[in-house]
């Protein structure tokens, strides 16, 4: 057997797929999960137990805001990697639910990088968001832009998360990389993202809002591109880099990344709904609305840096991606 890993949100979408992932290739995963009402827990049990069907395999349910419980399970299986994946999700969410937002992804965040810490753990990699760029004007966002600006509160404990994991990585010399995700979507996907709101909306030939009156485009990226690019980063321990240099000559250096994980094509929002007018086969009904608070006209990745350090590639196109999508979602919801 080798190396093994502690994924938290192990039932969520993007846990799921690269638990998956990394079960295929023979490391253990031990999959935490609260398996909370967020969205359907039957998607996520359902989710999970597609994972109990490989050996390398171990589930605990567990709430990560419980640290005694995290640093116990670290110690007992003798994790040698964590990918931190649990949050609380959703932009829209987090404006009339905020205390679920500091509960679970501040001080949840915490115990899982201080558990890192005390258990010694190599490699420490989390999931940011796009979010963070908030009121980021650039056509194409780059790592190194400002993200001081987030315009949900959702976004802002994202970008807390990236500057309590540079302090850890800083003063510890905790290896720790943060990914900032754009639009992931894909089967078993979460059905309060669009492309699963869309899609199940047409069918059953109800409205679709449709916000910006249209005029928005994203970096739709396809999970199979995203989970691939989770598995090469985790086990590449972060180099040292210059990371701070001071008004003296002191140079001042962690084992810190942040990396975007997005498909460097953006779409146009209508054209997104057009795609899967195709694949549904059948015309949508809209509603054209104005800008919801908390979301952004666009998202673009920048992908020059995780294609140069990884020589990764997330270019999958929608009209590849979308239909298995529809497909999965006409097979899991026709049982």
């Amino acid at each position: 057997m080798k190396k093994t890993i502690l994924v938290t949100g192990s039932a969520g979408f993007i846990g799921f797929h690269v638990s998956k992932l990394l079960l295929i290739n023979n490391y253990k995963v031990i999959g935490v999960d609260n398996l909370n009402n967020y969205y359907s827990v039957s998607l996520k049990k359902n989710r999970n137990k597609e994972l109990k069907n490989f050996k390398n395999y171990t589930f605990i349910k567990l709430d990560i805001c419980k640290k005694s419980k995290v640093i116990e399970i670290c110690k007992k299986f003798k994790i040698n990697y964590i990918l931190h994946l649990a949050a609380q999700a959703g932009v829209r969410y987090s404006i009339k639910n905020p205390d679920f937002y500091i509960k679970n992804n501040l001080i949840g965040f915490f115990n899982v990088i201080d558990a890192a810490r005390l258990c010694k753990i190599k490699h420490f990699v989390y999931a940011s968001s796009s979010s963070v760029y908030g009121l980021n004007k650039k056509k194409s966002f780059k790592e190194s832009d400002r993200t001081d600006h987030p315009v949900s509160l959702y976004g802002a404990t994202k970008k807390s998360n990236e500057i309590i994991a540079h302090s850890y990585s800083y003063i510890y010399g905790l290896p720790v990389t943060g990914l900032r995700f754009f639009t992931v979507y894909g089967a078993y996907g979460r059905p309060d993202m669009s492309l699963f709101l869309f899609v199940k909306k047409i069918i059953e030939r109800k409205k679709i809002n449709i916000f910006n009156y249209g005029k928005m485009k994203r970096s739709f990226s396809y999970i199979e591109d995203i989970s691939k690019a989770i598995f090469k980063i985790l086990f590449e321990i972060p180099k040292k880099r210059i990371l701070i240099k001071k008004l003296t000559s002191d140079i001042s250096e962690a084992p810190y990344q942040i990396y975007n994980l997005g498909n460097s094509k953006d779409v146009k929002l209508l054209d997104y709904i057009k795609m899967i007018e195709i694949a549904v086969d059948k015309r949508s009904i809209k509603t054209l609305l104005k800008l919801q608070l908390g979301d952004v006209i666009s998202t673009k990745a920048n992908m020059h840096k995780v294609k140069k350090d990884f020589n990764l590639k997330i270019n999958t196109p929608i009209k590849y991606g979308i239909p298995i999508f529809v497909d999965w979602f006409k097979k899991y919801y026709s049982k």
